[in-house]
């Protein structure tokens, strides 16, 4: 049997094959139906319903082995998100493929998949032309289309910034659309506030906001230590850091002899690493935490942390496969820092006790520095890997909130098979450039960890159904329509019919047998306003179709029919449909009002 290429990998649309990270639906449990359509028609189906697809079958047939070979290829794809943005700092669209260069680890690789995502356009239903004595039809209900986590980092924010961050957010919640749905969570895991467009809750659930630091108990330290310094004392076995804060030991809390305050010293930055590593991954697991969430939500997804930047010491592959996640799931993270036009008290922090010595103060005020470049490098990295804003160095939070909330205009996914990757977990340094790089910067990830075994096909296949459903993107690989009728039994309660209408002339089939073999998963689900999930079906049609059927008794396509049980309100609807020959896919997306 010859296997085929899956066409979609030329779209730009197919992220699924990702294989270092799966992702985990929260909430998706598929009902599955793995039947065909039933030999006879119901008197209150449609034409063409899910009988109509009913053909003589072989059950052997049914469970070939050769169904197998549509996920034959197992290549492991990477997807770097890139934005190029002029002197102005304006995103910029206009550029193809060939303008791209793209480095693993100082190697030239091949650019098998290019896009360019243009994040805040939806597409805009035409206003149909009516006739002379036509009625217009019924507005549709507006349904969420944009959802954004403002993600407050209360772990490692002070309150003298945290008080005017939550006063920024305020104004820019103001301008929310009647489509968005705004999150409110905290690091710290506490007063989070899930989707909504109520506004007395969103600022009810800033107004909660107060800084919840582990590390910080109000009472000066003795010895002066931070989570770099502990870092460069433990991890990286620095001997001067160690002595700078033996010396300054001496200066809050004297000691009878030096060997006694390194010993004090080094017990100080083990209690300060530990407590910072666990900030750190804290604030790492709540933001993949999020990306989580905002991945089952339908529609154009942003996250927004704000933060004063935090430590990642052994922890960067979590970094990247946050960073992969978002990507996969088209999830920008932007970061905002909340302290604004930041600068480091050369004088040290009067509030200490004692009086260092000049030389003293000059090498803490040193690695106060390098803290700071050191706490800020995970927040430029999460922003530029999934191609989000990172405002910081700025005292106008208005304006910065408006920047990191707003999508960039454009923005591009490249994708690479890596050569003879090994399955090590080793890191990878990527680099994106410009043929013709003039006067643009570039955003992009900048590395990912390589797979340490091999993903199954059959999971990658799930993830990518899964991550279509999870999103508002139009993909149209085969010929569908959708449609949705409603029945309200009572007044709280009403029936909710999503049809699907697949032209199967439009499919590759596979001659086996005599047959024309070829499965269908079709997969519908509902949201309501604020873009909860509420349900979801799967059902597999597997075709085995003589060719008097397929050419002379399908020609109008087959429907099938997945109900629903629902409440009255407004929902948006889901369809995915995916073929196996081909791998081809196919979304769209209905509203409906039941009143």
């Amino acid at each position: 049997m010859t296997s085929r290429t899956n066409p979609r990998l030329a779209m730009g649309r197919s992220s699924g094959t990702l294989a270092a990270v799966c992702l985990t639906c929260l909430c998706v449990a598929f009902a599955q139906s793995g039947t065909s359509p039933a030999p006879t028609t119901q008197q209150s189906s449609p034409p063409n319903s899910d009988s109509a697809a009913a053909a003589d079958k072989n059950p052997a047939e049914m469970v070939s082995h050769e169904a197998a070979a549509a996920f034959k290829v197992n290549v492991r794809l990477v997807l770097v998100r890139t934005v190029v943005r002029d002197a102005n700092g304006q995103a910029i669209g206009t550029f193809h493929k060939e303008d791209f260069e793209l480095f693993d680890n100082g190697k030239p690789q091949v650019i098998k998949q290019f896009a360019v995502e243009q994040p805040g356009m939806a597409a805009t239903p035409l206003e149909p032309k009516l006739q002379p004595g036509e009625v217009a039809p019924a507005v549709p209900p507006q349904v969420p289309d944009r959802f954004v986590i403002y993600l407050f980092d209360d772990v490692h924010l002070q309150n003298k910034y945290l008080v005017p961050a939550r006063i920024a957010a305020e104004h820019h919640l103001a301008t929310l659309r009647p489509t968005d749905r705004v999150a409110i969570f905290t690091t710290s895991g506490q007063n989070n506030l899930d989707f909504t467009d109520d506004r007395a809750k969103l600022h009810d659930a800033l107004q909660r906001l107060q800084p919840r630091s582990i590390l910080d108990t109000g009472v000066s330290q003795c010895p002066y230590m931070t989570h770099y310094l502990a870092d460069q004392i433990i991890n990286m076995r620095d001997e001067q850091a160690l002595s700078v804060v033996a010396q300054d030991l001496q200066t809050c809390e004297p000691v009878p002899d030096p060997t006694t305050a390194l010993a004090l010293a080094q017990g100080a930055a083990q209690r300060e690493l530990s407590l910072g590593d666990e900030e750190s991954r804290l604030v790492l697991s709540t933001l993949k935490n999020a990306v989580r969430r905002i991945a089952a939500t339908p529609g154009q997804r942003t996250i927004v942390l704000v933060s004063p930047g935090f430590l990642t010491p052994q922890l960067e592959d979590q970094v990247t496969e946050i960073i992969e996640r978002a990507v996969r799931s088209n999830i920008i993270i932007s970061v905002l820092d909340a302290r604004g036009l930041y600068t480091i008290d050369a004088a040290g922090d009067i509030s200490r006790p004692g009086s260092p010595n000049p030389v003293l103060l000059q090498q803490e005020f040193l690695y106060e520095s390098q803290s700071e470049t050191a706490n800020q490098m995970v927040l430029a990295e999460v922003a530029d890997g999934t191609g989000g804003t990172y405002f910081h160095n700025n005292n106008d939070l208005d304006e910065g909130f408006r920047r990191v909330a707003a999508a960039p205009e454009f923005y591009y996914v490249l994708g690479f098979s890596p050569q003879n990757l090994k399955l090590d977990g080793h890191y990878h340094k990527l680099k994106v450039t410009l043929r013709d790089p003039r006067k643009f910067t570039l955003q992009a990830r900048r590395g990912y960890y390589a797979p340490k075994h091999v993903a199954d096909p059959a999971e990658q296949d799930k993830q990518e159904i899964e991550e279509a459903l999870f999103s508002q993107d139009e993909m149209h690989d085969i010929p569908i329509e959708l449609h949705t009728q409603f029945f309200k039994s009572s007044d709280d309660n009403a029936k909710l019919t999503v049809l699907a209408h697949v032209d199967v002339k439009g499919l590759h089939f596979r001659k086996v047998d005599g047959r024309n073999r070829d499965d269908l998963t079709i997969v519908s689900a509902v949201f309501n306003r604020n873009g909860d999930y509420i349900q979801g079906r799967k059902k597999i049609l597997e075709m085995r179709l003589k060719d008097e059927t397929l050419e002379h008794k399908l020609g109008s396509g087959i429907t099938m029919r997945t109900s629903f049980d629902v409440k009255p309100g407004s929902y948006l609807v889901r369809l995915v449909v995916r073929d196996a020959e081909d791998r081809m896919m196919s979304a769209q997306s209905g509203a409906v009002d039941i009143p």
